[in-house]
């Protein structure tokens, strides 16, 4: 299987800019988002572009509901890739302390945890370049036994080889997440130590083992208007679409070499949710990363826009994350309900 930029996907054909789109036209079929297609799709009225994101969004998924998941990490520090920005890297001095794979009792004990806080899923990172087989055994007893509490399952470890993705489908791996981060054409000044062409073999391999793909990207890390559009495409254009799409907002980390990026601008934010309701409809569009630095109104917009999946939680891995009692408040503002 290639898992990009091959078989037909349902979306939408950008409208003519300032001219109503007919509700019966809003997801022709077609075989790929070209990047005129893309282009006119982010260049159109915000107005007009959130009207049509929402619209889209009441098509496919209830609307103002949002997946609560919860996101812990089970292996901190020392990572041997030179992702650009993140603080986990053992090639950057961020002060972050490497530690140890978790025992599995405590992730079951985190997981019980984030259930009883309303959690339905339940995330597990390690900041590894791939797993080491000795740790294969403990992975999946993480995933069967957080499973068996009735909470949706997604790890990101890294690179995959086909045996490790067969063993985490059956151990009962509902997601694995591995992201793309950024557009092909950007990739390599974001990242050196692994191609875009490793991310695509993995989540090829995820798709081979039966799991479904949790793939996404980071904004604000000094990439152009144009990379965000090719970050979009190329998610969309993967053949199926990833069924879970979290776009994060950098959190800039003193040390990194991203770590003085400016940041996006909140209503380019949410263009880019829109245009990935747009062009994912059928998704979970997860506002990720970077809610800590949000207004209300801002994720008001992220919402409005589509996106119908958070972290909840004060923490995401190592970068802080609103507390549960700020979501609970600005969820009952919008009348938003958490699942």
């Amino acid at each position: 299987m290639t898992i990009l930029f091959e078989a037909s996907k349902s979306g939408t054909k950008p409208a003519q800019k300032n001219k109503p789109m007919p509700p019966q036209d809003l997801h022709p079929q077609h075989n790929a988002w070209s990047r005129s297609e893309a282009e006119a799709l982010f260049s159109m009225p915000f107005i007009d572009l959130i009207l049509r994101a929402q619209n889209v969004h009441r098509e496919h998924h209830a609307p103002n509901r949002v997946q609560l998941s919860q996101l812990i990490s089970i292996k901190t520090g020392g990572c041997a890739e030179d992702c650009g920005y993140c603080n986990q890297s053992a090639h950057f001095d961020t002060g972050l302390k490497a530690s140890k794979l978790m025992d599995v009792e405590s992730v079951i004990s985190a997981a019980k945890s984030a259930k009883a806080g309303g959690a339905s899923r339940f995330c597990m990172g390690a900041a590894w370049r791939e797993p080491k087989e000795r740790d294969m055994d403990a992975l999946c007893a993480m995933v069967t036994d957080v499973k068996s509490m009735g909470l949706e399952t997604c790890m990101t470890l890294g690179m995959l080889t086909p045996s490790q993705a067969e063993r985490l489908s059956h151990a009962g791996l509902d997601y694995y997440n591995h992201n793309i981060d950024t557009a092909p054409e950007d990739y390599g000044r974001v990242i050196s130590t692994r191609t875009f062409e490793d991310r695509l073999a993995t989540l090829n391999r995820v798709r081979e083992s039966g799991m479904k793909v949790c793939c996404g990207g980071i904004v604000g890390m000094g990439e152009q208007a144009e990379d965000r559009i090719g970050l979009l495409m190329a998610l969309a254009n993967m053949d199926p679409a990833p069924e879970s799409v979290p776009i994060n907002a950098l959190v800039p980390i003193a040390g990194t070499p991203l770590g003085d990026s400016d940041p996006v601008h909140p209503i380019e934010f949410a263009r880019l949710i829109a245009a990935a309701r747009i062009m994912m409809p059928e998704s979970y569009v997860r506002l990720s990363a970077g809610r800590e630095e949000m207004s209300d109104e801002a994720q008001a917009l992220c919402f409005m826009a589509g996106a119908n999946s958070i972290f909840t939680g004060d923490q995401l891995l190592t970068t802080d994350n609103p507390e549960t009692s700020e979501d609970a408040a600005l969820f009952a503002r919008l009348g938003l309900q958490g699942e």
